[in-house]
């Protein structure tokens, strides 16, 4: 979704001040974009920001296997730095000492210990992926098992010494914006934008709310699922991603904030949904059994109403629906951009659309990673634009500052 250059200013933003960096891998270590390039995989993202990589290895059936594993992955790509590898799911110590020897006779990397096999300390997973850090209680008995395991069973001194002092990548081109320096600052015209903030709505980029306090709007939070009413004298709403479809029955009986939101939308105020953002913007929103009931059964589940600003239904499924990057290009000016303006981000959904099409409110034209069109859409009506599209400003920061002056445009009509 985005550029080296951007990749390298935010981590040297964030970790400048620190003693030590960790940057967490996704998916396997060379997984990215396609099958032929390292685009979009962890391996790419060590190589840009010159990080050692510490392999986790699940050893769950495996002994003198794994050595291969260890060593395939050394081979793979001469380039990386790899530090060391920790292995997971480990049966007893002899277990792991059979590992520690096959991978110290045949490859370089050092062993860095291992964490024992135990339910414990399994976390929780649903159809968007783990149970999110706003629902999981951890218990802490639960927290002092799970130090107690790095203290023992992974060599920490060790880790922490084979790290080399950092050099940070070189500031950006001048031509690149640096937001960590704005020229925008709060004040009386500043607007003021609600952002939803709970287990129901958890999904944001940092970096957004970051840039839109940057160019100058003020954020205050509110909880879809827990406040009665949306907070006093806002100017916009944010409505990011998350799980709707699991409290829809609970969000269904906030009618007041239902209400306000769509009041708000007919009269004017920038609205913007994203995927769980964009369902509850909806006119409903349709369980599948396996939501309500937490297992992965199949069937038609109940119906709740949902805020109505835009004319559909969101029906939940047992399948995935759609995942990946995408890029869109506005084809009308927007809260978020001007016509021709392009942005990047993802999609993820396990949900539908059911309703009225009119294609005169779709705003996207939309394409994958490769080129290909994709059939993602975005509708907006009055200054409430929703979609299943996950947007990162950092694809193109004016799509940010579009929205707060969107927001203050509002603020300077009341």
């Amino acid at each position: 979704m985005l550029s080296r250059t951007y990749n390298e200013k935010i981590f040297r933003q964030n970790a400048m001040e620190s003693d030590i960096a960790v940057v967490e891998g996704v998916m396997g270590l060379f997984d990215g974009y396609d099958a032929l390039t390292e685009t979009g995989s962890t391996a790419q993202m060590a190589k840009w920001l010159n990080l050692p990589v510490v392999l986790v290895v699940s050893a769950k059936g495996m002994a003198r296997s794994a050595a291969a594993v260890v060593k395939g992955f050394e081979e793979f790509d001469p380039q990386l730095n790899i530090a060391g590898v920790i292995f997971t799911k480990i049966g007893s110590a002899v277990h792991y000492d059979y590992l520690k020897k096959a991978v110290e006779q045949n490859c370089r990397t050092k062993c860095l210990g291992f964490m024992p096999h135990d339910n414990a300390i399994a976390m929780s997973e649903r159809h968007l992926g783990l149970v999110t850090a706003q629902e999981i209680d951890i218990k802490k008995e639960v927290l002092s098992l799970m130090v107690s395991m790095v203290e023992t069973h992974i060599d920490m001194d060790a880790l922490i010494q084979c790290l080399k002092p950092y050099d940070f990548p070189k500031d950006p081109a001048p031509q690149t914006p640096d937001f960590t320096e704005s020229s925008f600052f709060i004040d009386e015209s500043s607007p003021l934008i609600a952002v939803a903030k709970d287990r129901a709505f958890c999904f944001y980029y940092q970096d957004n709310l970051d840039m839109l306090e940057k160019f100058g709007a003020k954020i205050v939070e509110f909880s879809p699922l827990e406040d009665e009413r949306l907070p006093e004298n806002i100017h916009g709403i944010y409505l990011g991603g998350g799980y709707p479809e699991v409290y829809a029955e609970q969000l269904s009986k906030k009618t007041q904030i239902l209400a306000q939101i769509y009041q708000n939308s007919r009269n004017g105020m920038p609205i913007y949904g994203e995927c769980g953002g964009f369902m509850f913007l909806c006119q409903a929103l349709c369980t599948a059994d396996m939501i309500s009931s937490g297992q992965d059964s199949t069937g038609a589940g109940q119906e709740f109403n949902m805020s109505g600003c835009f004319d559909f239904k969101v029906s939940m499924s047992n399948r995935l629906r759609s995942l990946g990057y995408r890029e869109i290009t506005l084809k009308k000016d927007t809260i978020i951009g001007k016509k021709g303006a392009v942005l990047r981000g993802h999609e993820f959904h396990y949900s539908s659309l059911t309703g009225p099409f009119t294609d005169s409110f779709n705003v996207y034209q939309t394409t994958s990673r490769d080129g290909q069109e994709m059939d993602l859409k975005g509708y907006q009506i009055n200054n409430t634009l929703g979609s299943y599209f996950h947007v990162h400003f950092g694809s193109n920061p004016d799509g940010a500052a579009h929205f707060v002056t969107a927001c203050k445009a509002f603020k300077g009509k009341l």
